[in-house]
């Protein structure tokens, strides 16, 4: 795995919209400079970095960011107590013919 992905895991979840505008900026850049597209491996370790919401867009950057990936990450649906970027990746395979 890259560096720069290590370093987007290691810092764990995406914060949500309580964090302050250092830190929402800080993950935001950290996404920007992870080459694309990304690895499988690197792809299954992004998917645990979503956080509670969309921590203003940035899950959305990383949502894109998995999706350069060999698709699908996720390959069974994640159930109903899944974070709702789960869910959304999941159903984004679905919808693109990617899972049956």
């Amino acid at each position: 795995m890259r560096p720069e992905v290590q370093t987007f895991v290691a810092d764990g979840p995406l914060p949500d919209w309580d964090a302050n505008e250092e830190e929402i900026d800080r993950r935001e850049q950290q996404l920007q400079a992870i080459p694309r597209p990304v690895t499988g491996e690197e792809a299954k370790a992004l998917v645990s970095c979503f956080g509670p919401d969309d921590c203003y867009g940035v899950a959305w950057t990383l949502l894109h960011l998995i999706e350069t990936g060999p698709n699908p990450v996720l390959t069974t649906g994640p159930g109903p107590n899944a974070n709702e970027w789960h869910q959304r990746l999941y159903d984004r395979a679905v919808n693109g013919g990617l899972i049956p």
